[in-house]
């Protein structure tokens, strides 16, 4: 069953919390992408704001470098960030396997304990930039069997998202709506489906919610709803400002989890009065 927080060790004291994932333990439940932004300089600040401690970064070659022929990673922290690889842009498990591969060399080379992890995406087509599901469950399995902690992106389809955590996933990232639509959580019941069966007696699997995001209201929403994370890019990197948009989004993460840890009151049809009806002072 989806998790209750009346019924678990958890309170609103324990919002700070840090979220476990495989063997890496973040401070924060924020996980902020690298990519889009006008310049390397806005990325540094962006991220800094947003109290992130892990930073997602594309791979493949080509984008490692900006127009200037600037190194990416030259511009993160690597003491203060724990990178995580992605496969963005593979649309097969086979390119997806190797552009993990590539990332785990690079981290290792750079000594960040990122290298023996991996965001998986393995795109079904280019324009709606939604998961392969049967490319993405073959790649998972590979990548654990060579030793990877798999943080999988999904639909939201729970189906799918139990087939990932039986294939060895670390964590299952079900998106909230198409990569960078801006469209927030379009389907709030099945994001609390995907929560039940994939908490289903392991309440500390960590279910994270990864794109679609496009203002801080979607992500207390997610965090509201109980996921224990959001990843997040194009909603700070394309706001108006995104230095301001990176700070609201550390503010919508800390309110929506203390909100699903002090306990929404239930929905009712009809009005409940919030003062007693007894004691009323009778008209003369």
């Amino acid at each position: 069953m989806t998790s209750d927080p009346t019924s678990t060790r958890e309170t609103a004291d324990d919002a700070s919390a840090p979220i476990r994932i495989g063997s890496h333990t973040l401070h924060s439940r924020l996980i902020v992408g690298t990519g889009k932004y006008a310049s390397f300089e806005l990325m540094q600040q962006a991220l800094a704001l947003s109290g992130t401690d892990c930073v997602t970064v594309a791979i493949r070659r080509e984008r490692l470098l900006d127009e200037a022929g600037r190194n990416i990673l030259d511009y993160l922290d690597l003491n203060r960030y724990t990178l995580l690889p992605n496969t963005a842009g593979c649309f097969n498990a086979e390119e997806a396997l190797r552009t993990a591969r590539l990332g785990r060399e690079i981290l290792l080379g750079l000594e960040n304990p990122g290298a023996d992890w991996v965001k998986l995406e393995v795109l079904g087509d280019s324009k709606t930039l939604l998961p392969d599901p049967v490319a993405t469950v073959q790649a998972t399995e590979q990548l654990v069997s060579e030793g990877f902690q798999v943080l999988v992106y999904t639909t939201d389809d729970p189906i799918t998202a139990q087939r990932l955590k039986q294939a060895g996933a670390a964590a299952v990232m079900p998106a909230g709506s198409p990569i960078g639509s801006g469209q927030g959580i379009l389907n709030v019941n099945n994001i609390r489906i995907c929560l039940e069966y994939l908490k289903d007696g392991d309440e500390d699997y960590p279910v994270i919610v990864d794109a679609g995001v496009g203002t801080a209201s979607d992500v207390s929403l997610a965090m509201e709803l109980g996921i224990d994370g959001v990843l997040l890019n194009t909603a700070v990197a394309h706001a108006r400002d995104p230095l301001g948009m990176a700070r609201a989004m550390k503010m919508a993460v800390a309110a929506g989890r203390l909100a699903w840890l002090a306990g929404r009151i239930p929905r009712r049809l009809y009005a409940t009065a919030s003062s007693p009806a007894e004691g009323l002072i009778g008209s003369p």
